[in-house]
């Protein structure tokens, strides 16, 4: 989370449901100016705009005990209508064949937009995706946790 928004979601994900948590970060992290979408010569623009940048090096991808994994909650925030190069980037490097996938969300105003069906597209084709996707408000990220909790009960994981 380059700003720690889509952080606070993991965080009350994580402590309903008793989740380790695994950051994705870029081995360039995103810096205030990287993120500025309105900028076209911004590191997000140029990386949605040519398809030789979508490729984002990762820090670390392994997760210990990744093949004990289940149920894999993946986080992110919209951006460009979508999720970052880097989610893409740690599903292609991460087998996540056989696994149930749940997707959340932190936006401003796009939503869930394409992301889910980008995400999907990406994954393999024997993941379980769990349809019921949940957005956060960015503005409403700090009061949202009964939300979230009452969205994981919805689930029914366990």
């Amino acid at each position: 989370s380059a700003t720690g928004t889509t952080q606070g979601v993991a965080q009350t994900i994580a402590d309903t449901v008793g989740a380790d948590l695994f950051e994705v970060v870029p081995s360039d992290p995103y810096t205030s100016d990287d993120l500025n979408w309105t900028n076209n010569d911004s590191r997000v623009s140029r990386e949605h705009n040519d398809e030789g940048l979508r490729a984002v090096a990762l820090e670390n991808t392994d997760v210990d005990g990744w093949d004990d994994y289940d149920t894999v909650f993946i986080g992110y925030p919209n951006w460009w209508y979508s999720c970052p190069m880097a989610i893409l980037s740690f599903i292609e490097e991460n087998d996540l064949s056989g696994k149930t996938i749940v997707l959340f969300c932190t936006h401003g105003t796009g939503g869930l937009a394409s992301s889910v069906q980008d995400i999907t597209a990406a994954l393999p084709e024997d993941c379980t995706v769990i349809d019921n996707v949940i957005g956060v408000y960015r503005p409403e990220v700090d009061s949202a946790r009964p939300a979230v909790q009452a969205w994981l009960a919805e689930l029914h994981l366990s």
